[in-house]
């Protein structure tokens, strides 16, 4: 029973650092690439939703929403990269 609570403890003490260190996505592709902005924006809409999961959950979702979470930040950044990519042809 011990080595299960400090396992939680563990697990919450992990959750709120990362909560502390994440940041949503930004919006940073330009209206040239309106499709792609616009997909940066759902994209940022999706990371709020799964951060107000994770606050109705109180951050009880197993890791799972956080790793979501950084997921949709590589996804930004993703779009990011390939509209440069097509800024410099």
């Amino acid at each position: 029973m011990i080595k299960r609570n400090l396992l939680v403890a563990l697990a919450l003490c992990v959750a709120f650092a990362a909560l502390a260190f994440a940041q949503e996505p930004p919006v940073n592709v330009g209206e040239r690439h309106g499709n792609m902005r616009a997909a940066q924006q759902l994209i940022q809409q999706a990371w709020q939703k799964v951060n107000e999961a994770q606050q109705d959950n109180h951050y009880n979702l197993g890791g799972h929403a956080g790793k979501a979470k950084e997921l949709l930040v590589q996804a930004s950044e993703e779009i990011r990269l390939s509209a440069d990519a097509a800024n410099s042809h």
